[in-house]
């Protein structure tokens, strides 16, 4: 019994990294943007979500790949052979994205346990209570301190959000024609009196699921697995289960919204929405599935949100990674404490979600530049040097990264002004 037990254990010690991938990127801006896409284009922006996959799986293997050859994290790299200011460039710009949606997660979570919470309690338990609640379970889980400890509790958040999201596929589904349609590369016809048009949504979506963050955090969870390039099977394998569940999810979440909400013709503006607008067309049962789906996918976000910052700095200065110094312990308590700006101030938590996304939008594109640089450094990669092949897709990437980033931006300064 204990030899089963501990190839159990082993077993799921290979895709820890990838669970903690999985969980740090499907998160409520990830369901907004998914439902938003169902509700109202159907099934047929499911071929952006395959697209971004493709995308987040290549990006990962090469930024894997990277520290499996030198043994350096990104940050690491972009201090020592491209330029101190890059590193510092990344670590600003992604803790102003993450603390943006530090307050935005916890506000849309806030939001859809305050409105779910009306169906038992006679006005519901003020959003407030929730948010404090949310923000003192993922500090607990922090406060442990070990990046093993940190996974092992991710995974089981990741499990219940997975579970809770693809029972309401199979509830909630649309027909699979629509599904298998979807896959092919379309942009849905919008008359102008529904707005902006497919375009802003594409952006959305591409920005939540090709997050910079993503690959960077990846190069220090290679690096502390001690993975050297004689790995790459077991990296990729890893990759390969993130991105795939990945891909089911988020599907999953569109699939929901299509086969209710763009059915009966209702459109969506917040997440908390759903729960108002799902409960006639599906059941309570569908909606408490839905909102514990939602609530596990902003704890899950929420949690590797409020660690960018000291894994960051401890890349940067190349320093243990240990999170029970209480200059860390301070740091993470500040930036938790920004979950309950939306709450008590009454803020936009979707308007502070799109514009810490333009952040993410910046991003991108560097990202895919500095891994082409240093991954084409013949003196750093020796024969892993990256191909033409490789180097055409980056380019591809590159590009999209460009176009997705400059419909973001402006849509983000039309909501602005």
């Amino acid at each position: 019994m204990t030899n089963i037990k501990t190839k159990i254990t082993k077993g799921l010690a290979l895709f820890l990294p990838g669970i903690f991938l999985l969980g740090f990127n499907i998160g409520t801006g990830s369901v907004t943007a998914m439902a938003k896409a169902g509700a109202t284009y159907g099934m047929s922006l499911l071929w952006t979500i395959v697209a971004s996959c493709l995308a987040t799986y290549f990006m990962i293997n090469l930024y894997s790949r990277y520290t499996m050859v030198t043994g350096e994290t990104a940050l690491e790299a972009f201090k020592k052979h491209i330029h101190p200011a890059v590193g510092i460039f990344f670590i600003v710009a992604l803790t102003t994205g993450v603390m943006g949606s530090v307050m935005g997660v916890m506000g849309i979570v806030a939001d859809i346990s305050h409105v779910w919470s009306k169906s038992f309690i006679a006005g519901g338990i003020a959003p407030i209570y929730f948010a404090a609640f949310y923000i003192a379970l993922v500090y607990f889980i922090f406060w442990n301190g070990e990046t093993q400890f940190f996974e092992r509790a991710l995974a089981v958040i990741v499990a219940v959000m997975s579970l809770c999201f693809l029972a309401n596929f199979f509830i909630l589904m649309p027909p699979p024609s629509d599904i298998l349609s979807g896959l092919l590369p379309n942009v849905p016809n919008v008359p102008e009196s529904q707005g902006k048009g497919p375009f802003l949504v594409i952006a959305s979506m591409v920005g939540t699921t090709v997050f910079s963050g993503l690959f960077i955090i990846r190069t220090t969870l290679v690096k502390e697995a001690g993975w050297t390039i004689k790995d790459e099977q077991t990296q990729r394998r890893d990759a390969i289960v993130s991105v795939v569940l990945m891909f089911i999810i988020s599907m999953s979440i569109m699939a929901a919204a299509a086969g209710t909400l763009y059915t009966e013709g209702l459109g969506l503006t917040k997440a908390s929405q759903m729960i108002d607008l799902l409960e006639p067309i599906a059941g309570k049962m569908a909606v408490a599935i839905f909102a514990f789906g939602i609530i596990a996918a902003g704890v899950s976000s929420q949690f590797p949100n409020v660690l960018m910052l000291p894994w960051l700095l401890c890349d940067y200065n190349e320093s243990p990674r240990n999170m029970k110094l209480s200059k860390y312990r301070i740091m993470v308590f500040f930036i938790s404490l920004l979950g309950l700006v939306v709450p008590i101030f009454d803020a936009r938590p979707v308007f502070i979600m799109i514009v810490s996304q333009a952040f993410n939008a910046v991003i991108l594109p560097a990202t895919v530049v500095c891994i082409m640089y240093l991954g084409n450094r013949k003196d750093l990669m020796e024969k892993y040097k990256f191909s033409m092949a490789t180097n055409m897709i980056l380019l591809l990437i590159l590009a999209f990264s460009i176009f997705t980033s400059a419909i973001g931006i402006k849509g983000v300064l039309q909501l602005i002004g």
